[in-house]
């Protein structure tokens, strides 16, 4: 395993419900002020957007809200591997992240999802 992958874990690791709440809390209050700011750098943002409406779903089921709020809970911090304020490299950690995740998830970000983000979107 390389030093990425244990990383990786560490981030995606399972939480208890507490922990999600936190992390939920969390996302709410930053998501689309980084999402905006990351969409020059993401060039998957339309999933990124999924899986923030996929992870706030109660359908969904609940480890895959928990891999989900850990990668946007990341995602929203400001001060990460790599911080987010430095031009073009600042969200490399948060798509290795991001991608990790919506990998393991994919299956469960329904259509329903992808509709509301690419109506969010175009906002």
């Amino acid at each position: 395993m390389t030093m990425d992958e244990v990383r990786l874990g560490e981030i995606l690791a399972p939480a208890d419900s507490a922990e999600n709440e936190r992390r939920e809390d969390r996302i709410r209050a930053r998501f689309w002020r980084t999402a905006r700011r990351a969409a020059g750098q993401v060039p998957f943002m339309e999933e990124v957007v999924a899986g923030y409406f996929c992870a706030l779903d109660s359908n969904t089921p609940g480890r895959v809200r928990g891999i989900l709020l850990a990668a946007l809970a990341y995602f929203v911090l400001p001060l990460d591997t790599i911080p987010d304020f430095l031009l073009g490299f600042g969200f490399t950690d948060d798509v290795a992240v991001l991608t990790a995740a919506i990998a393991a998830i994919s299956r469960h970000i329904t259509p329903a999802h992808r509709i509301s983000a690419k109506e969010a979107l175009q906002d």
